[in-house]
């Protein structure tokens, strides 16, 4: 699984999960820091990223566009 962290959960949580989720990122380690949720969210689906975040934002866009990855 390719999980993407938002900008709003630390990067230092990638080294904690790292074993179990080598493929995890966060948005500055992909030079996403300063990208719109849209940004994010389109990144996310093109390279088959499922978005992990505290963002009510993302959750509103999954309402209006459905998940990333379908």
């Amino acid at each position: 699984m390719r999980l993407l962290f938002d900008q709003n959960i630390s990067f230092r949580l990638i080294r904690k999960i790292s074993n179990i989720f080598p493929k995890a990122k966060q948005v500055s380690q992909l030079n996403l820091e300063n990208a719109t949720n849209r940004n994010i969210w389109d990144f996310a689906k093109l390279h088959d990223y499922s978005i992990v975040t505290f963002d009510s934002d993302f959750f509103d866009l999954s309402v209006i566009l459905g998940h990333p990855f379908f």
